[in-house]
């Protein structure tokens, strides 16, 4: 494999990570809002443990947690979504019976010979590096082994399913031959696993160590790079150990913030003298207020005759990027045009969060308006409104900083951001006016439409190898890049955004993206 597949199969890895995030975002409301209800200083003594009130929240609250506690199966399951060539539903029910295999030989293995490993299996210790999945005592792997065996598991479902077979054996062919494969191959894996991954718990505890006691400054580094790496879809293997993995604390912070925010909510003293990981956390403050600092310089500095185009593009993106905390289509207009930005937006963020934490304030501020609000500011408010206050300050503040900065290098670099291009050709079209302008499309279907324009693009059905999605792009490849119209084509049928590595070709969609690449696949 050249170096460009190996880089497109990392970004396309990267990517697939986020789309069992989606569900955190939907179930991490449902766990604040119930959580808040269960606390007697938000609701009253109605919300006392013993009362119909508390137990009926509390089941709610249980069911919510669901995804929270099963976070390694749902990465299991979801990557094939992206990552798979064909069949994806196949595959993720392939990665799903793969990874059950192998959890099962590891807790086999562990249970008779686990002092050979370094692991006690008899222990309850939370710090015992078991962990227990789908009711599967096993070592701890999180999420890494999650993905590391559905990433096997999609390999060989590629290259297999569609083997062909002996006429009476016919019967093993697709899923059944992969499983077995994968039976086959999870036994040596398992044994790996068990020498190799007590290692690597060791070493993570030594990193544990390490930032918790680097205070702003490894809070500051870790945002920068968080940010900084989205266009190579490689941040993912940045927050994924500390958001959803045993990097800091044990399940995660998402998990741990969440199973502990009752508790939290009843105590009197700074956030971060209670939970100091959450500084980890904190990567929503760029999320909530750099997009409205951004939004305000991109329309200030568009020519004032494109500045009710680019106010049409501009809303719905920043809707999206402060209220959800998904902020990559309202980067991916300017990220691509002038890089500079994206660059000093990754160190305001950074320093934000630096301050924020500086000010004593921690949490799980990692998304959107909507989640920081429910599992932070309005259960926690009571005892925290003070510290709330000073982080929506620092938040506004930013919001200038960001509009000032952005406004200044804009100018001062004569940057082609949306609504500055001054030739014709570059013009934003709405979608209306581009369907007059081609006389084409009258489909009613939206995704229809936009996953034809995206093969005209991309130089029609005969110039495409392959197709896959993460949770924002689609991911083609091409045989010859030579055939691709300009990025501004992209903007004018309704894209984000376009990335082009050699033949691997990142079509900016946004959320939509399943639908399309639906759509698009169809046509091909």
């Amino acid at each position: 494999m050249d170096k460009q597949k190996i880089k497109q199969s990392i970004q396309r890895f990267g990517g697939a990570m986020f789309t069992p995030v989606l569900f955190f975002a939907v179930f991490g409301i449902i766990v604040g809002i119930t959580a808040m209800l269960k606390n007697p200083l938000v609701v009253g003594e109605i919300a006392n443990a013993d009362t119909t009130w508390f137990k009926v929240m509390d089941v709610i609250n249980v069911g919510a947690n669901a995804v929270f506690k099963q976070m390694p199966l749902l990465f299991c399951i979801g990557l094939p979504v992206a990552l798979a060539k064909k069949q994806s539903a196949r595959a993720s029910l392939e990665a799903f019976v793969i990874y059950v295999i192998f959890m099962y030989f590891v807790s086999t293995i562990l249970m008779y010979w686990g002092p050979t490993f370094g692991i006690d299996f008899l222990s309850e210790d939370r710090t015992s590096g078991l962990a227990t999945i789908a009711g599967i005592k096993t070592l701890d792997m999180g999420i890494v082994g999650a993905l590391l065996i559905s990433g096997i598991s999609v390999y060989l479902h590629n290259k297999f399913f569609d083997k062909e077979l002996p006429k009476y054996i016919e019967t093993f062919r697709g899923s059944p031959l992969v499983v077995l494969i994968g039976f086959v191959a999870m036994l040596p894996v398992a044994i790996l696993a068990c020498i190799i991954w007590p290692q690597v718990q060791h070493g993570i505890a030594n990193v544990q160590t390490f930032l918790i006691g680097s205070g702003g400054v490894g809070i500051w580094l870790y945002t920068f790079l968080e940010r900084l790496l989205i266009p190579t879809g490689l941040h993912h293997f940045i927050y994924a150990p500390f958001l959803y993995d045993n990097a800091v604390v044990a399940g995660g912070i998402k998990a741990y913030w969440v199973e502990h925010l009752t508790e939290f909510s009843t105590i009197h003293d700074s956030l971060r003298n209670i939970f100091p990981q959450g500084g980890f956390a904190l990567t929503g403050m760029g999320k909530m207020f750099a997009p409205l600092g951004i939004s305000m310089a991109l329309y200030k500095t568009a020519l004032p005759e494109k500045r009710k185009k680019i106010l049409s593009i501009l809303i719905p993106v920043l809707i999206t990027a402060v209220f959800t905390g998904i902020t990559e289509p309202l980067e991916f207009t300017f990220l691509f045009v002038a890089p500079v930005l994206f660059l000093v937006h990754a160190f305001l963020s950074a320093t934000m969060a630096a301050i924020t934490f500086a000010f004593g304030i921690t949490g799980d501020f990692s998304l959107g308006l909507i989640q920081n609000a429910t599992l932070n500011w309005i259960p926690l408010w009571p005892t925290q409104w003070q510290s709330y206050l000073i982080q929506i300050v620092i938040g506004i503040v930013f919001v200038g900083i960001y509009y000032v900065s952005f406004k200044f290098i804009i100018e001062k670099m004569n940057l082609k951001t949306p609504g500055r291009e001054l030739t014709e050709e570059t013009k934003l079209y709405s979608k209306d006016e581009y369907r007059a302008q081609k006389g084409k499309e009258t489909a009613a279907n939206p995704h229809e439409i936009l996953a034809k324009n995206v093969l005209v693009g991309l130089g029609g059905a005969e110039n495409i190898v392959d197709v896959t999605n993460c949770a924002t792009r689609l991911r083609v490849s091409v045989i010859d890049p030579k055939l691709l119209k300009a990025r501004e084509y992209f903007s004018e049928i309704g894209a984000h955004g376009l990335v082009v590595n050699d033949k691997a070709i990142q079509v900016i969609i946004g959320l939509t993206v399943p639908s399309v690449r639906e759509e698009f696949e169809k046509i091909i």
